[in-house]
């Protein structure tokens, strides 16, 4: 009895892990990339050959770097 137990508990896991990995290696739609990528902060995917996305990279970087540094507000308590 606790054989069986231990083999469907097993197989269970097993189940779950599998549909997890399942949807975590499905390509995501566009519409939520498309959102993601509307969102303050995000990046949009890197699209093309792999020297069109190389260059997307790059582009994406040197336009971070371009950007204000923010204000770090100073801390008075000390």
């Amino acid at each position: 009895m606790r054989i069986i137990f231990g083999v469907l508990s097993l197989l269970v896991v097993v189940a779950i892990v599998g549909v997890l990995a399942k949807k975590q290696l499905n390509p995501r739609s566009p519409a939520a990339s498309a959102s993601s990528a509307s969102e303050p902060g995000a990046v949009a995917p890197l699209t093309g050959t792999p020297q069109q996305q190389v260059q997307q990279f790059k582009q994406a970087v040197q336009g971070a770097m371009d950007q204000q540094p923010r204000q770090i507000p100073e801390d008075s308590t000390k």
